[in-house]
């Protein structure tokens, strides 16, 4: 292929790898310049007709979930199904905050909020955090996703897939940055604390909103069609994160550093593509859409593209000490 400099890249590439060795160059050079500018399109068509479709799904199953409680064959499925695609709105949170998913900005930032309110996330601090992650992946000491501990035994796995730290992160970080505290994010800059402040407060007051209705109407809503869901879904896509790049390199060679797994339809459409993570993060400029056609001219390259989630996280169990 011709090589694609990195001074010619396209503006959202400031969120990916800048490494200066020659390996991370060269990885950055496998697509030509027209082959980039021809994946890199964005639509706001296809961006709406997903999200659409990702809200559908939620709407449909969360309806059976509230209604048929006498039922568990329908309530139970349905409540899974519910809790998955709610914790999975991150994956258009994370794709917004690339400014990907669709071809209007302000589009893109709105989505971004909105999903993140939906799956816990902030995305004004997500935005700034995440592209520290694709700056410095895998860099000890830099990239902000190593400062969460990699589980070391089966009952630290366990504890991750389960959520629970997630959960304990979340309140805090939310809490911490509401009032007005961002020591050890050196992430967000002095330009964008404030934005990022006022961000986490709306949110967590759309979320008192919500209890407050909750007990004034004295019915568990809150609990019980967003807390639980969210809980519920939260083990499908902690398996999902937790293979991106777990027992990957830990160097700048975007070639070995971030796995891509291959996984059935539904769960590639659910994630917007980001199982093609390998892909997403040698051209973070690339839509989701267009992630399926560069993954048939990058693949070969990458040194982790593994076969399903069960599989590779059953690997990453045979690693682990096996004592509880």
């Amino acid at each position: 292929m011709l090589t694609q400099s990195a001074a010619t890249q396209p503006e959202s590439f400031s969120e990916s790898s800048n490494s200066s060795t020659a390996i991370a160059l060269k990885a950055n050079q496998l697509l030509s310049t027209q082959a980039l500018n021809t994946l890199n399109v964005r639509s706001n068509l296809k961006g709406g007709l997903q999200l659409a479709g990702h809200l559908a799904v939620m709407g449909v199953s969360g309806y059976l979930w509230a209604t048929q409680s006498d039922s568990l064959f329908i309530a139970l499925p349905a409540l899974i199904l519910y809790g998955v695609s709610l914790a999975a709105m991150f994956a258009p949170m994370h794709e917004c905050c690339h400014r990907t998913a669709f071809a209007n900005n302000r589009l893109n930032d709105g989505v971004a909020w909105f999903a993140g309110l939906l799956s816990f996330y902030n995305s004004a601090f997500y935005r700034r955090y995440h592209k520290w992650h694709h700056r410095y992946t895998q860099i000890p000491e830099k990239d902000p996703e190593l400062s969460d501990r990699k589980p070391q035994t089966l009952a630290e796995y366990l504890v991750v897939i389960s959520g629970f730290n997630w959960w304990i992160g979340k309140i805090r970080g939310h809490l911490r940055i509401a009032f007005g505290s961002l020591e050890g994010c050196p992430y967000i800059s002095d330009t964008v604390r404030s934005e990022v402040i006022r961000s986490t407060r709306l949110q967590l007051l759309v979320y008192g909103v919500a209890i407050a209705l909750s007990i004034a109407y004295q019915h568990p809503w809150f609990l019980l069609y967003w807390v639980l869901p969210l809980a519920v879904g939260q083990p499908v896509l902690r398996a999902f994160l937790l293979a991106e790049h777990t027992g990957c390199t830990h160097d700048d060679n975007a070639l070995t550093n971030t796995r891509t797994t291959l996984t059935i339809a539904p769960f590639r459409w659910l994630m917007w593509n980001m199982p093609f993570h390998a892909e997403h993060h040698l051209y973070a400029s690339i839509p989701f859409h267009a992630l399926p056609a560069a993954h048939k001219v990058l693949q070969s390259h990458f040194s982790h593209v593994d076969q399903g989630y069960v599989k590779v996280n059953r690997s990453i169990i045979a690693q682990l000490g096996s004592h509880l």
